[in-house]
């Protein structure tokens, strides 16, 4: 088996609310849209990001598990500078997200913030140093 990942498929209470903010809002380009059952962004050379809607996910994978807390993943955007990392942060904060967190310097040596998306799925914002940072950089 290969080692990579094709999709990442998260369930979406309102799809057409996660549409706006990742299409109208982000800017990101759909290479499929069906209004109420799913959007798919490619966010790599061979990945998928598909956003499901609850009811067409529960159908087919299983009840999801609800409860309070955070959901228990982060998605992560890694960026070269800081300041580029402060301007996505921005940006998801002029759409109406939230949370959001400024970014900060982490004992690990990276620079990272956080916000969330309309389903509360967390999108780290980020430089990474060194050479895992490099390697997903395009």
């Amino acid at each position: 088996m290969d080692q990579r990942i094709s999709f990442v498929t998260l369930a979406v209470a309102d799809l057409g609310r996660t549409h706006a903010f990742y299409v109208a809002g982000l800017g990101w380009v759909p290479e499929l849209y069906v209004p109420g059952e799913v959007l798919m962004i490619r966010t790599g050379e061979h990945l998928i990001l598909s956003l499901w809607a609850e009811t067409g996910f529960e159908g087919e994978v299983g009840p999801i598990r609800r409860g309070p807390g955070i959901v228990p993943i982060t998605l992560a955007h890694n960026m070269p500078t800081e300041g580029e990392v402060d301007a996505i942060l921005e940006l998801a904060r002029s759409l109406g997200a939230d949370p959001v967190t400024d970014a900060v310097r982490r004992d690990w040596g990276g620079y990272t913030g956080y916000f969330a998306d309309p389903d509360g799925f967390r999108w780290e914002i980020a430089v990474n140093p060194g050479p895992i940072g490099e390697l997903v950089l395009p």
